[in-house]
């Protein structure tokens, strides 16, 4: 059967563009923060307008009720049982706002600069899942039905931890069943850098507390007589890495399987330093020095200290020995470690190595995440790369992603699919900070890519 191809779609999608918009700054003008309650009316609000705007395009949908917000899910299935089923993951919540005081303009009140969309949300999630709502029109314009089985599940608490619909993956495991899924929650490097992403690192996290004396101390009558805390926690810390940036905890690596050669010929492990340096400020100097900067944040495992707190730290001076100190330590792993066991391994080894007279406990967060990692030969990775090559006009690289979405793994084996992650996100974008945004253009080209993909999965 013939397919739609790639300047067909994109015209279709610009026959509607300017609809296309008006219905993209209502869906970013609800405040959808997930993490704060006082925005719980606007969150529900939104995932009522997700449900009608996919009910007008004959999806049967269902809210399912969390403990907190509800998550979506949407399905059109009347291609048969012969079409693959793709499920597509997106998210409607979204992160505060502060400080308010740097937005150029109000983050609920979308605008268009430089060809920019400006919104809180723009880009993490709604301007991806929007390019997922698009997609499934322009189809919708030419067929009666879609060409294969399409299932959508759009969720309310990505932002708050993904709590709400990680409690219904047993219970829908049944609905969730598709042979693929993809996640259009990530990015590429660069903007004319078409890119599919294979895997995601999980992540576990912990809080370290040390504890010295009963109450703080004067430094003039103990220092010198009591072990300060905070030196103590310096110590650890710093302790933790060799000369090379390798991570001396025993076990740490043990479980990590190498890149085959086959994966290495199928993937791209190019990362420019200069590059780096330029959009952040700081050289890319940290983790392992015999590994390339890409196997560094893709590949390999990481341990990053997130926080330390403990003392005085406040106006003037205050010349205490603190009877407390703490820190926050997040792990990044890779496939085959388990995440409970790499928090019990770092557990273990900080309490083991408490000085005399420092007590040292860790607390290792429940849940955590497994990494993700598909085959570059997956029918849906080749589908992916196809559309994203035909839409900018150059080869398309497969890449990794070094950040976590611990949902990824829970959803892929509920739905007992091949799993891809997918989207036009850039570093520039500004997810989480003010002034997040997402160009008009990748609306458009996220949604020509999208509908190429499900044609050739056809």
């Amino acid at each position: 059967m013939k397919t739609l191809d790639i300047d067909t779609l994109r015209a279709t999608y610009k026959s509607h563009e300017k609809e296309a918009l008006q219905d993209f700054f209502t869906f970013l003008r609800f405040q959808s923060v997930s993490t704060d309650p006082s925005y719980a009316p606007q969150v529900k609000e939104c995932a009522d307008w997700l449900v009608n705007y996919l009910r007008e395009m004959k999806f049967h949908t269902e809210l399912w009720p969390t403990a907190g917000y509800p998550t979506l899910f949407a399905s059109r299935m009347e291609a048969g049982p012969d079409k693959p089923t793709l499920l597509i993951y997106n998210h409607y919540d979204v992160q505060p706002v502060d400080p308010i005081q740097d937005w150029v303009s109000p983050p609920f009140e979308p605008t268009i600069r430089n060809g920019e969309v400006y919104a809180r949300g723009a880009q993490d999630n709604k301007g991806q899942c929007f390019t997922t709502l698009q997609a499934l029109k322009i189809l919708l314009k030419h067929y009666q039905k879609l060409p294969i089985n399409i299932k959508l599940i759009i969720e309310g608490e990505e932002e708050n931890g993904s709590t709400g619909i990680a409690s219904l993956l047993k219970e829908k495991k049944e609905q969730l069943k598709a042979d693929y899924l993809a996640i259009v929650d990530v990015g590429i490097q660069e903007k004319n850098s078409p890119s599919v992403t294979l895997g995601v690192r999980g992540i576990v996290t912990m809080d370290v507390e040390l504890t010295g004396s009963k109450t703080d101390l004067h430094s003039g009558c103990h220092g010198g007589l009591a072990y300060n805390p905070l030196r103590a926690l310096v110590e650890l810390l710093a302790g933790l890495r060799d000369a090379n940036g390798k991570i001396v905890i025993p076990g740490f690596y043990d479980d990590v399987i190498p890149l085959s050669d086959q994966e290495r010929k199928q993937i791209s492990l190019e990362f420019d330093a200069e590059t780096y340096e330029a959009d952040f400020g700081i050289k890319p100097t940290g983790g392992e020095k015999n590994l390339s900067l890409a196997e560094r944040v893709w590949i390999r495992p990481a341990l990053e200290i997130n926080g330390v707190s403990g003392g005085y730290s406040g106006k003037g001076f205050k010349t205490v020995i603190p009877s407390h100190a703490s820190a926050k330590v997040s792990c990044r792993i890779v496939p085959n470690q388990d995440p409970q066991k790499i928090g019990k391994l770092v557990a273990q080894y900080l309490e083991s190595k408490a000085p005399e007279g420092i007590s040292v406990r860790v607390h290792v967060h429940p849940g955590g995440g497994r990494a993700v990692r598909a085959s570059p030969s997956s029918a849906v990775v080749k589908a992916f790369q196809q559309a994203f090559t035909e839409a900018f006009n150059k080869p398309c690289c497969c890449i990794f992603e070094g950040a976590s979405i611990p949902i990824v793994t829970e959803l892929a084996a509920a739905s007992g699919s091949e799993v891809v992650l997918v989207g036009l996100g850039l570093p520039s974008d500004q997810i989480h900070a003010p002034n997040e945004h997402f160009g008009v253009d990748r609306l458009e080209k996220g949604a020509v890519i999208i509908a190429r993909t499900i044609e050739l999965l056809s």
